[in-house]
């Protein structure tokens, strides 16, 4: 007997870790549910970054801060300095130890503050102009957001836990540029302020 019981918890164990795809709105709603009660956050990030006319994988590492409804801020360490800030629609970015600056603004529909008020309040439909696919694995959601006008953001994929807590961030632009990011050590509500989010 105990062997079959052996045999059965074996045999069903390998398929508590697959995948169950939910609908859309049930992933936005389990999105905006993780993220109701966290204002801020910070967490030590790994980047993998593949750019379109490259064949290899750049691996960096450094830091994330984010703040609602529309900051955030990416830190890149040696040999790949830089730093990032996006304002709702407007990423500035800080290259190496020049200190060369760009600039890039994004269409209205893609800003942070629109997407948090979109999901401000329960979410019961997906919002216009976008297609998400979702799925969870235990207390993991996978949340895959694709933007349907002609920004910089071609699909956009979130992994997060219940509790608030990024697991993975996947960005893939238009022109084919993919960074997915592994996020560690977070750390939510601390108090960060506007002289977190400063390049300079």
């Amino acid at each position: 007997m105990r062997r079959l019981i052996l045999i059965i918890i074996m045999l069903l164990c390998p398929l508590t870790g697959h995948a169950r795809q939910i609908t859309p709105v049930e992933g936005l709603e389990a999105l905006r549910k993780a993220f109701a009660g966290t204002n801020d956050f910070s967490a030590e990030m790994t980047q993998e970054k593949r750019l379109s006319m490259m064949k290899r994988t750049i691996t960096m590492t450094g830091s994330v801060r984010f703040r609602k409804p529309d900051l955030f801020y990416l830190q890149i360490a040696a040999p790949y300095a830089s730093r990032i800030v996006l304002r709702d629609t407007v990423i500035e970015q800080v290259m190496g130890n020049d200190g060369d600056r760009n600039r890039i603004v994004l269409p209205p529909e893609q800003g942070l503050k629109r997407w948090f008020d979109k999901i401000a309040t329960p979410v019961t439909t997906v919002p216009e102009g976008i297609a998400v696919q979702a799925d969870r694995t235990g207390q993991t959601y996978t949340v895959t957001i694709l933007p349907q006008g002609k920004g910089q953001v071609r699909e956009l994929v979130i992994s997060f836990q219940e509790d608030g807590t990024v697991k993975r961030l996947v960005i893939v632009e238009q022109n084919g540029d993919r960074a997915v990011m592994t996020f560690r050590n977070m750390r939510r509500n601390t108090g960060l302020t506007e002289k977190d989010f400063k390049l300079d």
